[in-house]
């Protein structure tokens, strides 16, 4: 035998044990799939037959759509589950779908990526990140379909939520597990409120998380560069589902945002959720509902409509001190058509949260911003988390501001007016001014207070209206810089005595006399 033979021969001997190794450790093993059909398959949703086990929210998994793709197996959500077939909804791109290919169940639920890795990242649903910051490394995975907590998990809502807006702070007060809804027609300023609350809790130890749901990609965009610039994102998730996306993925995307959300609360954290929409949310919903020929109801919306939105909505609360005594304050908006309030879907969320924040497109028309409309506000519950500095200057404050919205009306028609009404009407228009807040302009709480103090005692009366911004700038610079023991006595919580009020009025009365701007001027 020559020697290349044997060179030959002995590769084959060592090729021959190492197989052998490898082949003595391996042990086969059988795994049992449960397999169907397609059927037939419409936008967002596929219709299959078999999986006879499969089970309700189940995950199914189509691999050939994936390998069409060139990307990961498409998944989908069992979603109808009929005697003859099963309506899957689809959780990506179902263009390389098609009749005829296999489907097989996976055995778990829809999932989604939890942890402190998600802090300052813009991500989807399904855990993958659009920030172009990399892969997330995330151990932890929990269902985005939770059980609320039980009424004996839950304590009362007790601390403020701080949102830097005078016109809420002190009229629609905020609780940290309070459910307060923002409602309002298209482009009068909803989104605006619920991330200038987000820039706000900066400092405050509040995790945010803003869930964008079927909106514009240059609209989302624009909202990541704004909590970018503000420095808004070291304590904010961006979930994003957009207008472009697939149905199911904006239909399951508040669901996996709550569900982020509340990995944080179950560790003894304040979280902040938005929910930017729901309308958008509601019609997703509408649309795979007709797809899946489920029956409709009124305006077309299936019969679980409500349950759609009250499962979610109630994930929000204050756990209990023996449950680490975390909080998920929701935030969800809603759009309504020609300040129809009493429309369907806007009635059945405002039946669900706390109270509601009214913008209204007259007051946006009249540059009032934020135009919240005070008297179709209310807050049901952030009263009682009010702190005691704002009872004590801003109490009646939304009595008068409603007496005098009424007293304006009809006098438009009268020239002459009595002293007493003329006195009503000038207050009432420096409190709307004072009122007005330009967009991520935020204020402290003790600079709103002594603002508010300064027009509910009479400080601005003699004050020209367009020199009213100046004077707040100076009173709250004020505020800050010459009474840091009363600011202090205001964030803890403690009551304003007399001698805090009196030390208020002289403070600022003399700031009021240094300003170029004589108070004794008529307005």
């Amino acid at each position: 035998m020559n020697p290349i033979s044997q060179q030959v021969q002995a590769a084959c001997s060592d090729a021959c044990d190492l197989i052998a190794q490898v082949l003595s450790h391996h042990l086969a093993s059988l795994t049992i799939r449960e397999t169907g059909v397609v059927q037939s398959v419409r936008p967002g949703i596929a219709r299959v037959t078999g999986l006879p086990g499969v089970q309700a929210d189940e995950l199914v998994c189509f691999p050939r759509a994936g390998i069409g793709s060139g990307g990961s197996p498409l998944l989908g959500i069992a979603f109808n589950l009929d005697p003859e077939e099963v309506g899957v909804i689809l959780l990506g791109d179902s263009q390389y779908l098609q009749a005829g290919d296999e489907v097989y169940r996976t055995g778990r639920v829809m999932d989604v990526p939890v942890g402190e890795a998600l802090l300052g990242r813009v991500v989807t649903v399904m855990g993958q990140p659009l920030d172009g910051r990399g892969v997330l490394d995330m151990a932890e995975r929990r269902p985005v379909e939770r059980e609320a907590p039980a009424i004996l998990d839950r304590a009362p809502v007790t601390v403020p939520l701080q949102t830097g807006l005078k016109v809420v702070d002190a009229l629609i007060p905020i609780g940290r597990g309070q459910r307060e809804l923002i409602i309002g027609d298209r482009q009068t300023g909803k989104t605006a409120i619920a991330i200038d609350t987000i820039l706000n809790q900066k400092d405050q130890d509040v995790i945010c998380v803003y869930c964008a749901i079927g909106q514009r990609s240059a609209a989302i965009a624009k909202v990541i560069a704004t909590l970018r610039e503000q420095g808004a994102m070291d304590y904010t998730i961006v979930v994003v589902a957009a207008g472009q996306d697939p149905l199911g993925l904006q239909y399951l995307t508040p669901y996996g945002a709550t569900t982020m959300a509340e990995y944080f609360m179950e560790q003894g954290r304040d979280v902040l959720i938005v929910y930017d929409d729901l309308t958008h949310h509601a019609r997703t919903y509408r649309e795979l509902s007709l797809l899946l020929r489920r029956p409709p109801g009124r305006e077309a919306y299936p019969g679980d409509i409500f349950y759609l939105h009250s499962r979610l909505l109630e994930r929000a609360t204050h756990l209990c001190s023996d449950l680490g005594g975390g909080s998920l304050t929701a935030l969800p908006i809603i759009e309504t058509q020609a300040q129809n309030m009493s429309a369907y879907i806007p009635t059945n969320l405002i039946s669900i949260t706390d109270g509601q924040i009214y913008l209204s497109p007259d007051l946006f028309q009249k540059s009032i911003f934020p135009a919240i409309d005070v008297g179709k506000s209310v807050s049901r519950v952030g009263g009682k988390t009010q702190l005691p500095a704002y009872h004590a200057v801003a109490g009646d404050l939304r009595l008068s501001y409603a007496q005098f919205q009424e007293v304006e009306v009809f006098a438009r028609f009268g020239t002459q007016l009595d002293e007493q009404t003329q006195q009503t009407l000038d207050r009432g228009r420096r409190i709307r001014e004072v009122l007005k807040q330009p967009q991520s302009q935020l204020l402290a709480t003790p600079e709103q207070i002594a603002i508010l103090f300064a027009v509910t005692s009479g400080l601005f009366d003699a004050v020209p209206i367009e020199h009213l911004n100046e004077v707040e700038h100076r009173i709250a610079q004020t505020m800050t810089q010459q009474l840091p023991e009363v600011c202090d006595r205001i964030r803890s919580g403690s009551l304003l005595t007399q001698g805090d009020r009196d030390t208020l009025m002289h403070t600022l009365s003399k700031t009021m006399l240094t300003l170029e701007i004589s108070t004794n001027t008529p307005s």
